[in-house]
């Protein structure tokens, strides 16, 4: 049985990206998230938020001309890439076309929040997945994007991917119960792994990270505040921000963890474990970064 590596402020500090002083945006790294329905605009807008408050140097946002239209006012930060729609609901099962091409100017793909898995995103996804397995990126892989997974033949994931399931996810991918995931966590984080061949954050309390390398690590920050909708969509932005920036697949989820727990903490001192808002788990990185920070000094 391997040992479990509890992830603690001394493991994580050493993790943090160097910030250059003579650099650009592109220094920095540029992610492009698939995300967002007309039924999941929240999802598309904090899986996109998220990566530029950890330091990415730019976010691309692919999703239908609704969530563009609604969420370009509130968000200037966020570029965006238009897809054909099915309906004005979800993206066309052909828009992969649309999209093949822009992928290759990216160095981080994040896919999955709020995308919905209706027939023709499915087909996308499926489309978007296989083109990446021929390619040399980086990709974070969540929500309904699992989802379209666990009920296709895929079976083969981008060689540098994280994903990121939650019990319910993480029990359509391996056909296993929700309460026999709960009850065995670490068994099941392991098979992931095997079954995927890529890196697991299974999400819950004491979140595991189970790496390709056969290592697991279980985190140490986090409460009750983390429990709420969009709290997952935070977590993957702030994986692949810490991607895009230039730490492998492994380091970036570590951290990525540790930070998204260590907000949730903050937050809930002025908030109360109540009250705390996905959009709160934003607005408190700045202060969790800052705290491992001051461990460095």
């Amino acid at each position: 049985m391997c040992e479990v590596i509890k992830i603690t402020n001394n493991l994580v500090k050493e993790f943090l990206p160097e910030r250059i002083q003579n650099s650009n945006k592109g220094t920095f790294g540029k992610v492009l998230n698939i995300a967002g329905s007309f039924n999941y605009q929240g999802a598309a807008y904090l899986s996109s938020v998220a990566p530029l408050k950890v330091g990415a140097g730019l976010v691309s946002l692919a999703t239908i001309e609704t969530v563009i239209n609604n969420l370009a006012s509130t968000a200037p930060w966020i570029t965006f890439l238009s897809l054909r729609d099915y309906y004005k609901k979800c993206i066309a099962s052909d828009a992969f076309v649309e999209i093949k091409e822009a992928i290759n100017s990216y160095n981080v793909i994040s896919i999955g929040p709020g995308l919905s898995d209706l027939p023709a995103v499915s087909a996308f996804v499926d489309d978007v997945i296989k083109y990446l397995n021929n390619l040399d990126k980086k990709v974070v892989v969540d929500a309904d994007a699992l989802n379209i997974i666990a009920k296709s033949e895929i079976m083969k994931l981008p060689h540098d991917t994280v994903i990121t399931p939650h019990p319910m996810e993480m029990s359509r991918l391996l056909g296993v119960s929700v309460e026999e995931i709960q009850n065995n966590r670490l068994h099941y984080a392991k098979e992931a792994v095997k079954k995927y061949n890529c890196n697991v954050v299974l999400k819950g309390n004491k979140t595991l990270v189970a790496l390709k390398d056969g290592s697991v690590f279980e985190n140490t920050t986090g409460n009750s505040s983390l429990a709420k909708a969009g709290s997952g969509d935070v977590l993957t932005g702030i994986i692949a921000g810490f991607m895009a920036q230039g730490l492998d697949c492994a380091n970036a989820a570590i951290l990525g963890v540790y930070l998204h727990g260590l907000c949730g903490e903050i937050a809930s001192k002025e908030l109360t474990e109540y009250s705390v808002m996905a959009t709160d788990q934003i607005n408190y990185i700045p202060s969790a970064i800052k705290q491992i920070l001051e461990e460095l000094e």
